[in-house]
Order: C-alpha cells, then structure tokens, then sequence
C-alpha cells in the first residue's frame, strides 16, 4: 500500500500515481508542471477532480485554511499563507542550472508569483551544483538588502541552505585555474554573509507538495 499518493494535473500522463519515482516520471522535464501528494486515496482522488487550481501550490493546510489564501474580502489586499506549508508568493525563488557536475553553472532568482526573471548569473566555467544554489541564495539575500525588502528566499537545496546558515561551505571541488570564477564568487559571498545581517527567511521549496520551484532550468 501507498504511503502517498501523488496527484499530477498537469504534467506528460495527468493522473494519480502510488509512488514518487512514477510521480516524478510524469513532472520532469515538463514546464510549469503542477502535482502535489496526499495521504489517502480518497484525497488525491477528490483533488485529482477538482482540478489543480483550488489545491496546486497549497501545500498540506486543510481545504478551509487553503480556501483562505489570496485576497482578503474586505481589504483586496493579498493575505499571508495561513500555515507554514503554504507557499508565499511576495518572496524570491533561486536554483541552478548545469551541464555536468562539476561543469559550467548558471543561476538565477525569479518572481515566485510571476516567474519573472530578477537576477542571472553565469554560465560560470566550472563549478558544482550545490555551490551555484548557494551562490544564488546569497545573491538573493544581498539583492533583497539593498531594495530594503524583507521578502522571503526560496531554494530546493537542502545542502545549499544549510551552507548559508553555517556561514560555510563544504565541497570538494578543487582550487585551480579552471575554478576560480566560481571560488572567487563563492568567496565574496561567505564575506557578505559574515559581515551582514538579514531578517529574510529562507526556506526550502517543498518540491513534492508544490511541483518544480519557479526558477528551475529544467534540466533534469
């Protein structure tokens, strides 16, 4: 039996699947891929029919704390995310593309509510996908410093946030010619995340609740 059932709305074979491998089969590669997991199969089947837009991007907050989301009544003004499993969409989304690993990187941060493009960096050289998602959430971060902004920063990368909050980074990639672009960068950045201070939260984009982050090159 399942532990979860995946609904997948938009995606190469729309459907309900019982694992993430066949989930996942279905969203990879495929633009603006909408799915999202449920504990039962009464659920899934129940959001399957329902359609993605009154379920997709509400990660597990009940159907009256999602039906919350959005614009307030009275005010017309968008209203914070209910429960910490929601999406909020007034912040930035990082990620990395690359062409091997190590290889040449490139990342950039987008408007999580419109997926519009608010910085780009690369393709660097040479370098690993876990330091070009660090590079990009303290990009991010300084970016969102200098507008004043007290948005919030997403990344799908465990490793790379975790950098970020030790204020270090651990790789193997070597120190030589051919990286140091992107050490000279990942340099710079520690400097700035040891000399500054923050109040952004950044947080993990739950990629099995929600579907690919906004800036995914697609590359998978």
């Amino acid at each position: 039996m399942a532990n979860k059932y995946y609904v997948v709305w938009d995606g190469h074979q729309p459907g309900i699947y019982g694992t993430w491998p066949a989930c996942q089969a279905q969203v990879n590669g495929y633009t603006d891929a909408k799915y999202k997991s449920y504990s039962t199969q009464a659920e899934a089947e129940q959001a399957y029919r329902e359609g993605w837009k009154k379920h997709w991007g509400k990660g597990k907050a009940s159907s009256a704390s999602s039906a919350s989301v959005g614009y307030a009544a009275k005010s017309g003004k968008p209203k914070k995310p209910a429960s910490a499993s929601e999406i909020d969409y007034d912040s930035i989304s990082v990620d990395v593309g690359t062409r091997g690993n190590p290889g040449p990187v490139e990342y950039k941060g987008v408007d999580t509510q419109t997926g519009d493009v608010i910085f780009s960096q690369g393709p660097i050289p040479n370098g690993t996908n876990n330091l070009g998602e660090f590079l990009a959430i303290v990009h991010a971060l300084a970016y969102l410093k200098q507008k004043g902004s007290s948005k919030t920063v997403y990344s799908d990368s465990r490793t790379a946030l975790k950098w970020v909050k030790q204020k270090e980074v651990a790789t193997t990639l070597a120190r030589n010619e051919s990286t140091a672009e992107i050490w000279t960068l990942v340099d710079r950045a520690l400097q700035w995340l040891r000399t500054n201070t923050y109040s952004n939260k950044v947080l993990k984009w739950e990629t099995e609740e929600w579907g690919e982050i906004k800036a995914d090159y697609g590359r998978k």
